[in-house]
């Protein structure tokens, strides 16, 4: 169990480093081309609609297939994004262009979300030991992997100054393909195998407890993305700062999150039953998460700010703190309230929510950044925050042993 929990670990740092590196070049690259935010912002639409279709089947396929399978199919589908990207020609019209990326984009996110949601499948199968092996495992998993994507920030910046944009999609596309191979020869096919949903209802009849906690990601995720996928990298570029700095910060704030989410567990007071103390503790940082952007946007309208790029810096450094404990905890909760025979598709839904919730934020980014600065996009985080804070409150304190559709009415 353990050989297979830091199998699937180390195959999902990698991708994920190459998933961070892909976002950043993208970003930059056309920039530097003089492309609006509202259109770079665009660029990723197709990236995260896909994913919300990707999560829901690869929960489904996982489940029916097995993990191993859906890890490959991830990979090899994000190798093909990478190349088809490359293939990207200067002497393209604008149009040509943008809907070649959007496409290669939407390839790299369906192969983002097959290899998510197979991964965090992968540890309900291999975790034995209750709730409390359970919590550890899924916050190191996701705190070690949002790490490795800020490690993948910092380097598409680093990549395009070294090597440029082609040159560093084809590097990335030969690392996956290591890891592909490695990942089909050490993994057991039979990993996470389990009876799949037979209709179109039965695997949209979620627990209630699903059904919340994916509505709470919807916004918790968009409330993230509204700044930091458009707004802040522009902010901070307008106000002076290179490419390689802004995605250093990225890099940094990213990595600083993701150990946080490592260390959840030791800020989160455990129950036996893996529920009862865990819902309050997300409620309190899901009201300390929305805090910050309030008192943020408001620091904004101050007069006497000689710094404004310095104040953001700083207020989203401190926002990455609840936001990491409330990421880490909600990765926890979807496991303690899925069933364990079709715990992939309760995994994939709620990963099909949270690219919702990107695809919300990033469209927001761009258009609010566009029309009202990155005021209007820390305007924006604090109304989905607090929509996010209000579901909390009704989280179920007990696991629902059947969806909602079998219950009596």
């Amino acid at each position: 169990m353990v050989r297979n929990y830091i199998i699937v670990t180390a195959s999902y740092w990698g991708f994920t480093l190459v998933d961070g590196a892909l976002r950043m070049l993208v970003l930059f690259h056309f920039f530097r081309l003089g492309y609006t935010p509202f259109t770079l912002a665009f660029l990723f639409l197709l990236y995260e609609a896909a994913g919300i279709a990707a999560n829901l089947a690869g929960g489904y396929f996982a489940s029916k297939f097995g993990i191993p399978r859906m890890l490959a199919i991830g990979q090899a589908t994000q190798i093909a994004g990478l190349l088809m990207l490359s293939a990207l020609d200067p002497a393209w019209t604008v149009a040509a262009s943008v809907a070649w990326v959007v496409a290669a984009q939407g390839i790299a996110g369906v192969a983002k979300d097959l290899t998510k949601t197979a991964s965090k499948s992968a540890i309900k199968a291999t975790s034995a030991e209750g709730s409390g092996q359970l919590f550890r495992w899924v916050a190191w998993f996701t705190g070690s992997k949002n790490a490795m994507k800020g490690i993948g920030f910092f380097l598409g910046g680093l990549l395009l100054d070294l090597v440029g944009f082609r040159s560093a999609l084809w590097l990335m596309a030969a690392l996956l393909g290591v890891i592909f191979v490695a990942g089909l020869a050490l993994l057991p096919r039979q990993l996470g195998k389990a009876s799949s949903s037979k209709t179109m209802r039965e695997l949209f009849g979620k627990s209630r407890g699903v059904n919340l906690l994916a509505a709470a990601r919807i916004f918790m995720f968009g409330a993230r993305d509204v700044w930091f996928v458009v707004g802040l990298p522009v902010f901070l570029y307008a106000n002076g700062w290179r490419f390689l700095e802004v995605g250093g910060f990225l890099a940094a704030w990213t990595i600083a999150y993701g150990a946080v989410q490592a260390l959840a567990p030791s800020l989160v007071t455990r129950s036996d039953d893996g529920l009862s103390r865990e819902i309050p503790a997300a409620r309190l940082w899901a009201g300390l998460l929305a805090a910050v952007p309030i008192v943020l946007a408001l620091t904004m309208q101050l007069p006497q700010i000689s710094r404004p790029d310095l104040v953001v810096v700083i207020g989203l450094a401190l926002f990455g703190l609840p936001f990491a404990v409330n990421s880490s905890l909600h990765s926890y909760l979807i496991l303690a309230y899925a069933g364990s025979e079709k715990a992939a598709e309760d995994v994939g839904f709620y990963y099909a929510a949270n690219a919702a919730g990107r695809l919300l934020g990033i469209i927001l980014s761009g258009m609010l950044y566009q029309f009202a600065g990155i005021t209007g996009c820390l305007a924006g985080s604090v109304v989905m925050l607090l929509l996010c804070w209000l579901i909390t409150l009704v989280l179920p304190l007990t696991a629902s042993p059947t969806p909602i559709r079998q219950q009596p009415i």
